[in-house]
Order: structure tokens, then C-alpha cells, then sequence
């Protein structure tokens, strides 16, 4: 990877929940059992997701040894816990006794996530989840800005079912007033963003309006009917997740993948080193890991990946401000799947990712 990834730092967690759509994700990739899966850790919760498909190994790479710390934690925690109980250690839930969870777990993390978070002990008691630097991002727009634009009234009418006429009604008359339009462009600035969201390294590539951008990525799908009941929307907004959970903590989902826990592995490192130590993969889960690259890293990066990818495999990745598209660069290596991307988009709990892409090996 470029050169600028050297001066983020990763001492904190930069994303306590990974905020891609994993049930896009595996639509796209549509995992057979007994499969290889590349994936990208960030918080994990892809990673976790991916096991659902039974595979016989998920590795889940990270340069960040803190988010493999968390990946970790959630691991454990997974591995010991019903589902109410991680819900409520992870922080979803409400619980007042979760440093008490946490010294029962402990013992099983290894030596430096041990030590790791038992310096975190304050956030630990308020809710891991809640904690990166990211999802700090959100919650000072929904404590400090969004109040100032709309009550807690209308926050909760805009998930409120109602028809999709109904949903753009309300977004044009109730929601988009000039305060909103004003207030989250600011917030969403480049230079905001970068200030308290995102480290300024990986906007480096981006060269359209940030603030711009999202704002209308955010206007289509607050008009849209899927808005009511998506997870991600709501955290953004209200600094919860609400009654809608991500894949890995569902009640249908939760016991498979608890039961898989075996499969996943941690590595640290990048995401071609997994490659020269596990062989070819048969999916690829990449994140939007172009989205940090200069086009000539992209480039050799992309072509280590696609050699480590078997016959017929497949890859998904998003692009978020930054375009990148390894089957333009590599034509005779990977099919674009042109129509299952589309309609995987246009239904992105993500709503501000510009696209997914899955590719397939020739």
C-alpha cells in the first residue's frame, strides 16, 4: 500500500463496527461450504458474518493490531456468551455489569489483547461498540448537530413505517429543511471528516466534493423506504443501532457462526501477505481497501490479489469517494458481474458507498 498508510496511526480503535452491508456482501459472494475466504477484519463483523457460509478457514487481515485486538474480543466474547449476553457486553444492548463479563473473558485473549484492554476498562463499561473513533464521529452529529435541526419527534418518524410516498413526503417537507441541508454539509466535510472521523491519510485520493457527495448519497435514501429499518442509518442519526442488528448478532445467524468460531483466524498484516502464507483464496472480502491507494499501488496490489484468487473465485469491494476497478486494469483476469453489482448497490444498507463491485476470476 502507498507510503501515507506509514503515517496513520493505530493505537486507538479507528472502527468498532464494520460499516460495509454484509448481507450484500454475501449475496455477492454467495460462499460455498468448505471454501477459503479472504477478509478484510477492520471491527470483524464481516469476518464473523462470512462464517455463516461453513467455511473450512476465514483469515482476516488487519495492518491495525488494535482492530485485530477488537476482532479478538468479539471472538471471545461470541465464543462464551448466549446472544442476549454478547449483545449486551458488546454494547448493543444495555448491561451494567460488563467489566465483570469482561474479567470472566479475559484469560482467554491472548497476551497483548489482554493487556490492550485492560487499559480500555472505561470503554468496555460504556459499550465497545460504541467506542472507535468513527463511531464517535456519528455520535457527536446526533447528540450535538442533529438536535439543532430536528427533535427526537421527528427523528422518530422518519424510521416510522410508512409507504415510499409517504417517505419522500416526509423527507421534502419535514426533514429537508435549510438547517439540515447547511449543518450536514458542514459536519461532512473533508476537512471535518478528516479531522474527527476519518484520518486525513485516507481522503488523500479523493478529489470530488465530500460534503457534497454524501449529502446526496444521503438525500436518495432518506427518500427511500429501506431507510426505516436500516441499522446503519439509524447509528448515524441516533448513535444506536435501534432493533435492527447487523448479520452476525441476528438470532437466525448468531449459533451458525458461533459454531464456525473455529474457522476464522487473525492475521496482521496486509492483505497480499495472507496470500504467500495460505495459498489461493476461493472469495475475497476487500473492503474498500483501493479506496487509500495511489493507482500504481492499486495497481500491484490488485494484480498480487488476483493472482491469489483460484479459478472462478470471487472478490467484492466497494468504492466509496474514490473510483477503482480491477477488471478495467485486468481484463483478462477478472469478469466484472456488471448486473449483481448494480443490483446489490442499489440495495446497500451503505448508502453512501458509491457501488460495490464483485469480480470474478477467469
Amino acid at each position: 500500500m502507498s507510503s501515507s498508510i506509514d503515517k496513520v496511526s493505530f493505537d486507538k480503535i479507528r472502527y468498532a463496527n464494520c460499516w460495509e452491508d454484509a448481507d450484500i456482501l454475501l449475496e455477492g459472494l454467495k460462499p460455498a461450504s468448505g471454501s477459503k475466504i479472504l477478509s478484510i477484519a477492520s471491527a470483524g463483523d464481516n469476518s464473523f458474518a462470512l462464517l455463516s457460509s461453513n467455511p473450512e478457514i476465514v483469515v482476516a487481515v488487519d495492518i491495525s493490531k488494535t482492530q485485530l485486538h477488537l476482532c479478538e474480543l468479539k471472538k471471545v466474547a461470541i465464543r462464551n456468551l448466549e446472544r442476549e449476553e454478547c449483545l449486551q457486553f458488546l454494547g448493543f444492548w444495555p448491561d451494567k455489569n460488563r467489566l465483570k463479563t469482561f474479567e470472566n473473558l479475559k484469560s482467554q485473549l491472548g497476551r497483548e489483547a489482554k493487556a490492550f484492554f485492560d487499559q480500555q476498562k472505561s470503554e468496555i463499561q460504556n459499550g465497545i461498540i460504541h467506542q472507535g473513533k468513527f463511531e464517535k464521529y456519528f455520535q457527536l452529529f446526533s447528540q450535538k448537530i442533529l438536535p439543532f435541526i430536528h427533535s427526537r419527534k421527528t427523528i422518530k418518524k422518519l424510521f416510522q413505517e410508512k409507504s415510499e410516498l409517504a417517505q419522500i413526503d416526509f423527507y421534502r417537507n419535514k426533514w429537508n429543511t435549510w438547517r439540515w441541508r447547511m449543518l450536514f454539509k458542514l459536519f461532512f466535510s473533508k476537512a471535518i471528516m478528516g479531522k474527527f472521523g476519518r484520518d486525513p491519510e485516507f481522503l488523500k485520493q479523493v478529489e470530488i466534493p465530500v460534503a457534497e457527495y454524501i449529502f446526496r448519497k444521503a438525500e436518495a435514501h432518506l427518500q427511500s423506504k429501506s431507510a426505516q429499518q436500516n441499522f446503519i442509518l439509524n447509528y448515524n442519526l441516533t448513535g444506536e443501532f435501534g432493533v435492527h442488528l447487523p448479520y452476525y448478532l441476528r438470532e437466525e445467524n448468531y449459533g451458525n457462526i458461533k459454531g464456525n468460531l473455529k474457522a476464522l483466524q487473525l492475521f496482521e498484516g496486509y492483505a497480499q501477505d495472507v496470500i504467500d502464507q495460505y495459498d489461493a483464496f476461493d472469495y475475497m472480502n476487500l473492503s474498500n481497501i483501493f479506496e487509500y491507494m495511489d493507482v500504481e499501488t492499486f495497481q500491484n496490489t490488485g494484480k498480487e490479489l488476483i493472482n491469489g484468487l483460484n479459478r472462478d473465485g470471487k472478490m467484492a469491494y466497494w468504492n466509496l469517494m474514490v473510483t477503482r476497478q480491477l477488471s478495467k486494469e485486468f481484463p483478462r483476469d477478472l469478469a466484472f458481474q456488471a448486473s449483481l453489482s448494480d443490483t446489490l448497490t442499489e440495495k446497500d444498507k451503505g448508502f453512501f458507498y458509491h457501488q460495490i463491485l464483485i469480480e470474478q476470476r477467469k
